[in-house]
């Protein structure tokens, strides 16, 4: 399987993620996994000059990116998939992409959220997101970088219940 890491980022591609994440794991590809992001063509913009030299892109929908993770169209490389909410690899679970693990990194704040860490904040529906991937045997974890320690997510979570 090509996946090496998932991570949730409000950001998606970024500092943390175009140098840290993917040098740290040798990425070859970044797949960008959000329905919203696939048509805005200024977003789109914005991820390619954000992706690093030497270091391949896709922005996929939900249902694209599942197709193609399992057809085999990504063996051959290094795959870091990124979304910014838990929803989307609900999706990716759903339609058979084996997910072991994920990588809870930065979850912006707005008027519905609660603060689960200083980067992580979520809303309801996240939190039905979480206990569902969770509840199909999904590792999730809080990292910002690399260096950090992963610390279990879901007791993080369950303070903000």
């Amino acid at each position: 399987m090509a996946i090496i890491a998932t991570r949730i980022d409000g950001r998606l591609i970024h500092g943390q993620v175009a140098n840290l994440w993917t040098t740290k794991l040798n990425i070859s590809r970044i797949m960008v996994v959000d329905d919203e992001v696939v048509n805005n063509d200024i977003e789109k913009s914005g991820l390619k000059l954000a992706t690093p030299p030497g270091v391949k892109l896709s922005i996929l929908s939900v249902d694209k990116a599942a197709t193609n993770i399992l057809a085999g169209k990504y063996d051959s490389q290094r795959l870091l998939i990124v979304a910014r909410k838990p929803d989307r690899f609900l999706g990716l679970l759903e339609r058979g992409v084996p997910l072991p693990e994920l990588n809870v990194g930065n979850m912006s704040q707005n008027a519905n959220t609660k603060s689960v860490t200083r980067s992580i904040n979520v809303e309801p529906k996240d939190i039905a997101d979480f206990d569902a991937l969770a509840a199909k045997g999904v590792n999730l974890y809080a990292q910002m970088v690399p260096g950090d320690t992963a610390k279990p997510f879901m007791p993080l979570l369950d303070k903000v219940r």
